[in-house]
Formats: structure tokens, C-alpha cells, sequence
């Protein structure tokens, strides 16, 4: 029950907050204005259903160290999908062809900024917490990481194999950020980092969800193993690679700091009892 009380006002907050800035596209201040309102409603909300359905303070998303979370996590998300790009254009799959827009990469600011926070509140501030609490770390990273990566299908120009490198470089990834931090904070930081990177700052698509105007024009074309194709350059083998060398060095730090949840520790707590 904690799991439909916690995600339903959630998953709503984050489902108006999605129409009504599709309803502004274009119009950068209004999407501005209504991305970071529902990141801000969102991280509010999520926390008055935890406080009310599990009797606690929820310190994943405290505001003590909130900034300096956050900003570790954007520098993370903004290197990472810097060095897909890189290698992206080191074999000629990426240039500049022009300058964007400033107002265009403010109004990506504002629809990424919601997008991160609410998708990390769902899938590893409530999904991923609870069922780890019921089968570990490993397993639970394992279903909410194949899980992200299925919600991915509904995306415009959504393919099976974008859906799969998703799972592996964000959904893996995103959660061993937060099993090796146990604070929400960073992987909003890097969730939004690397979106913003991608599409604010070198106009690339994510996740197939067009192309939108940032601060630069970017083009991509090759082979899609190597730029992504219509789903952009999170479905190229650099970010898969690069992400899961992420997610290691993350569950790495997650069993240093004893982070890491044994498989059905209640079940063997009980019989040991």
C-alpha cells in the first residue's frame, strides 16, 4: 500500500505538469515557469506522502547538503554526456552547425528540470526504495532499471534497443547513484545535468523525443551504433559503455559505505530471530 500512496499523488503531480508545459512549448518563460514549479511541487508532495504513509522524516530529499548534491550530480551528468559527444564527434558523427537559441535552452531547462526530478522521485525515490527494501540492492536495481527503460517505448521515435541502452545507462546508473549516496539529490543532479547537456547545450535528441533548440544547432549522422540514430545519442554504444562504467564505480562506493541491501535481508533476519 505505501508503494500506490507514495506513487499515484506523484505520478500525478508529474503527469499535469507534463501536459501543461506541452501545452506552452514554444513559449519559453511559460515552460520555464512550469518545469521548475512541478520539480518544486513534486520533491513537496513527495515528501508530505512519505512523511504520511511511513511515519518519517524523508532525508533522501532533505534539504540539509541539498545544494552541493545537486551540483556534484549536475557536474557528473554534464561530463558524462560531454564525453559520449566527444567521442561521438572524434568519428565524425556530430558538429555544430550553428547557434541555437538562449531562449530556447531556458525553456529546456525548465521541461528537463521537471522531467528529472519527477522521474526520479517515481523510479528510484519510490520504486527503487521499496522494492529494495524486499529484495536487495542488486535485484532492485535490476527491475526498476529494465523498467525505466520500457517507459521509454512510449517516446515518439522510441526504438527496442534504445529502450535496452536506456535501461543499462540510466536506469542501472541513476540508482547506484542513489544506493551509493542514499540521497535523492544526485541523481537529480545527474539526471538533469545530462539532460541538459544533451539537449540545452549541444541540441541533441533524447530519448526520441526530437530535437529541441538549445544553445547550439547539433546534427548527427552515421551509423546508429555509434550516433544513436532517431533516439539520439543515448542509444550510441558510448553511453551505454560509459554508463556502465559509471554504475560500477557507484555500486563500487555503494558496498564501501555499506549501502548495498543483501537479498531478502528482513527474511533472513527473521529466521535468524
Amino acid at each position: 500500500m505505501r508503494l500506490l500512496k507514495q506513487l499515484v499523488p506523484v505520478a500525478l503531480v508529474a503527469f499535469v505538469g507534463g501536459a501543461l508545459a506541452g501545452a506552452v512549448q514554444g513559449i519559453w518563460i511559460l515552460t520555464l515557469l512550469v518545469g521548475v514549479a512541478t520539480a518544486a511541487l513534486a520533491v513537496y508532495v513527495y515528501a508530505r506522502v512519505v512523511r504520511w504513509s511511513e511515519r518519517r522524516d524523508p532525508v533522501e530529499v532533505g534539504r540539509q547538503g541539498a545544494v552541493p548534491a545537486v551540483l556534484r550530480g549536475l557536474l557528473i551528468g554534464g561530463a558524462l554526456f560531454g564525453a559520449v559527444i566527444l567521442n561521438i564527434a572524434l568519428v565524425g558523427g556530430y558538429r555544430v552547425d550553428g547557434l541555437g537559441s538562449l531562449a530556447g535552452a531556458l525553456g529546456v531547462f525548465g521541461f528537463m528540470a521537471a522531467a528529472a526530478v519527477t522521474e526520479e522521485l517515481l523510479f528510484r525515490g519510490i520504486l527503487f526504495r521499496l522494492v529494495e527494501e524486499r529484495v536487495g540492492t542488486w535485484l532492485a536495481l535490476t527491475l526498476t532499471a529494465l523498467l525505466f527503460g520500457a517507459s521509454h517505448l512510449f517516446n515518439p521515435h522510441a526504438t527496442l534497443w534504445g529502450a535496452i541502452a536506456i535501461a543499462i545507462e540510466a536506469g542501472g546508473m541513476l540508482a547506484a547513484a542513489y544506493a551509493a549516496t542514499r540521497t535523492l539529490w544526485v541523481p537529480i543532479g545527474v539526471h538533469f545535468g545530462w539532460n541538459f547537456a544533451a539537449a540545452g547545450i549541444f541540441g541533441a535528441e533524447v530519448s526520441g523525443n526530437g530535437t529541441p533548440q538549445g544553445l547550439l544547432h547539433g546534427v548527427t549522422s552515421g551509423p546508429t551504433w555509434i550516433t544513436g540514430g532517431e533516439f539520439g545519442p543515448e542509444g550510441s554504444m558510448y553511453a551505454v559503455v560509459f554508463g556502465l562504467l559509471l554504475t560500477v564505480v557507484f555500486m563500487w562506493l555503494a558496498r564501501r559505505r555499506g549501502n548495498v541491501v543483501p537479498l531478502r535481508r528482513r527474511a533472513n533476519a527473521t529466521l535468524d530471530g
